[in-house]
């Protein structure tokens, strides 16, 4: 089962074609150009195929990572990415009972791992969670912070900017009725909040982990 969401899918598969049609150039002949930088750092590998190719950061990213794969689990390694993360019992236990809620109330949410969270879409990302240091979680949603006295607003985080607020999962044991209700919200209004945030033209959709990853020094 595919863990991109359909636009997901339909983002990545216009970013391949477009490599081509626009510089052309394949991604086999791009792999080759980059193999030949002699930059060591994703960063500045980055910037010299920007510098002297004219790439832009997402099919530079793109290309640095056909050619230039990581020995760490890949973006498409949900499993091993889930265990590398959540490698703490208690932020797992956190885990653990926010999927058996979501698999009571949204049994068909689509769930997607990334590096440095998990997350939930029907269609758009309506929540995301990970693990902090100590055994607790930050649960992010498609909630505006106003939306309840437990959220705060999200802040800066790698996961959608569609998700406006975020709470503190001490245990598992938090995640009570009120946390189903607000999933529950985040996911009927998710498409809401989509249509409010504007989005930057060619960006990634629903996460930018993905590509971050790439750049990771």
């Amino acid at each position: 089962m595919t863990t991109l969401t359909e636009r997901q899918q339909k983002w990545f598969a216009s970013v391949k074609a477009g490599l081509e049609r626009d510089t052309g150039k394949t991604l086999d002949e791009w792999v080759e150009i980059a193999q030949t930088c002699p930059e060591t750092k994703p960063r500045a590998r980055q910037a010299w195929l920007k510098i002297h190719h004219g790439l832009g950061q997402n099919r530079a990213m793109q290309v640095l990572n056909a050619a230039f794969p990581s020995n760490a689990p890949g973006w498409d390694e949900e499993e091993a990415l889930r265990e590398n993360l959540w490698a703490d019992p208690a932020s797992q236990a956190i885990l653990d009972a926010l999927e058996a809620t979501l698999a009571a109330v949204l049994p068909d949410a689509l769930r997607t791992q990334r590096k440095g969270f998990t997350a939930w879409s029907k269609s758009v990302q309506f929540a995301a969670v990970k693990p902090v240091k100590g055994g607790t979680a930050v649960l992010g949603l498609a909630v505006m912070p106003d939306g309840s006295p437990l959220l705060a607003p999200a802040g800066k985080e790698t996961w959608s900017e569609r998700l406006k607020s975020k709470v503190v999962l001490a245990s598992a044991k938090d995640v009570t009725p009120e946390i189903t209700n607000l999933l529950q919200q985040a996911a009927a209004g998710a498409r809401a909040i989509a249509q409010m945030t504007p989005v930057t033209p060619f960006a990634p959709p629903d996460d930018i982990d993905l590509y971050l990853a790439v750049l990771s020094p």
